[in-house]
């Protein structure tokens, strides 16, 4: 499998057989890094919740430009919104190739909002995407980890990854730092799991990589 980030917590999975983007947010949109018109393919669009680094709608009618029958596998409240913007090709639920295994709220925002629904998935039985939660029931041998984020922390992440025990570890939701703060915590993670024989990947914005 070919993994790609793109800015925070937008992801482009890849295999032979299908091509799908986790979370098109406006953090990523935002950066230009992602330049659709290189886009061969696009099978499907994975969005874990509603919040605005995970749903930019912009990003969302670029795709739909070039990919007008792209399916959408969301939550119910995106589902809404996507179908108020006049798209109907949407999932609330499993598909072949995208398992939703979990459908949890995202993780707490109090006291300063209500948290909404969240989705965690598997693609192809082997990349997990858990959205916005430290709590995840499990995962397949690549797990895109939450490290860092406004109701969460390094220290959590690394906890729940140990416990969840995946091959590899590839780590988005990073834009709250700068790229010296990154880099530092890239680190830690990287020695943290290395001494679990975890692979930690230090992945580049808009660079690909086999997993």
């Amino acid at each position: 499998m070919k993994l790609t980030k793109y800015v925070h917590a937008c992801l482009l999975a890849e295999t032979p057989e299908m091509t799908v983007l986790f979370d098109p947010g406006k953090f990523s949109w935002e950066s230009g890094t992602f330049d659709v018109k290189t886009l061969e393919r696009l099978n499907a669009v994975v969005i874990t919740h509603e919040h605005f680094d995970h749903f930019h709608m912009p990003f969302v009618n670029a795709l739909l430009e070039k990919f007008p029958t792209v399916q959408f596998v969301t939550t119910e409240s995106v589902a809404t919104q996507l179908q108020n913007a006049g798209i109907s090709n949407i999932s609330t639920e499993s598909t072949d190739s995208i398992e939703i295994f979990s459908k949890r709220q995202h993780a707490s925002l109090a006291p300063f909002s209500d948290a909404p629904q969240n989705i965690a998935v598997h693609f192809a039985d082997y990349l997990t995407v858990g959205g916005d939660r430290h709590d995840l029931e499990e995962s397949k041998q690549v797990l895109a980890l939450t490290i860092t984020a406004p109701w969460g922390s390094m220290n959590n992440a690394a906890r729940m990854a140990e416990k969840l025990s995946p091959k590899k570890i590839v780590p988005v939701h990073d834009w709250h730092w700068n790229d010296a703060a990154r880099q530092s915590a890239y680190d830690q993670f990287a020695h943290y799991f290395g001494e679990l024989n975890i692979t930690f990947i230090k992945p580049a914005d808009g660079r690909s990589f086999e997993v």
